[in-house]
């Protein structure tokens, strides 16, 4: 054999070796090495769920960064007074390791009576139907200022509403460009499409108000009847949508608009109307 073959056939042989190392190695990344998102998978997506759970924000270890992550990355955001973007900077994997390894702990909040068509359970992971800690649920008040429809189609909470109403479009804009799928989002919360219930269902999901996905029949008589100060419900049993904060989240008129939110109305004629308890 002459040395440049054997040469070859010796470096060939390094380089199989090092794919499974460095495989290896990726599976175990330290948390806050890497900017952390949606899509990310790892050892250090399973480090910082645990750490949203040691805080106080109680999320599926599985070690995938799905949209069920995505707002409870969300929540601690909210909870902690941070830029809300869903997604752990390198100066947010610093924060959070601090708090955790301080003791620090999500701040107390009143207990609140869940919902109708609220449902009980354990964690699950970020791929099923998981269960999510309770948000404080303020009593209705007009609202001061409506929500901002931004340009990339994602929406900015007004800063006087209610925790869970900055929740629920957090939650909404977790999946607002994702892709309609007829049956998405009933019973797996991280899925690759939406429909029109399967969206509503997510972004109550996202403000700890459901656990369990809801069609467009089940809204017609969750919550309570007509319209709310904050968010308002309108389903009949072919299709559900809502109003938050001035902002329609609707399935209808995504293709056009690139996004679930709309600034635009439509005709309420035909629907149930409902809206959460004190919203």
């Amino acid at each position: 054999m002459s040395r440049r073959r054997t040469f070859a056939v010796a470096l060939w042989v390094l380089c199989a070796c090092l794919v499974p190392a460095t495989e290896a190695m990726a599976a175990k990344r330290t948390f806050g090495l890497r900017p952390l998102q949606i899509g990310a998978r790892g050892h250090d997506v399973r480090v910082l769920q645990d750490f949203l759970t040691r805080w106080g924000v109680k999320t599926a270890i599985d070690g995938q960064y799905g949209p069920v992550t995505t707002v409870r990355v969300k929540l601690w955001e909210t909870l902690t007074g941070r830029p809300v973007d869903g997604r752990m900077s390198l100066e947010d994997s610093a924060e959070l390791r601090r708090a955790v390894e301080a003791g620090e702990h999500r701040p107390a909040v009143a207990p609140t009576a869940p919902a109708d068509g609220a449902v009980s359970g354990g964690t699950a992971p970020d791929t099923a139907a998981a269960a999510v800690p309770a948000a404080p649920v303020a009593t209705a008040s007009a609202p001061a200022e409506e929500a901002t429809l931004l340009p990339d189609g994602t929406a900015v909470a007004p800063e006087s509403a209610p925790e869970a109403v900055k929740l629920i479009i957090a939650a909404g804009n977790a999946i607002h460009d994702l892709p309609y799928k007829y049956g998405g989002g009933h019973g797996n919360w991280n899925d690759t499409g939406y429909d029109c219930s399967g969206s509503v269902s997510f972004a109550f999901h996202g403000a700890g108000m459901l656990t369990q996905a809801l069609d467009s029949t089940g809204f017609m008589s969750w919550g309570d009847p007509g319209e709310g100060q904050w968010i308002t419900v309108y389903a009949n049993p072919g299709h559900a949508y809502m109003v938050v904060a001035g902002l329609r989240f609707d399935t209808s008129g995504r293709v056009a608009d690139n996004s679930r939110w709309h600034a635009s109305m439509r005709s309420s004629s035909g629907y149930t109307v409902r809206h959460p308890p004190g919203l």
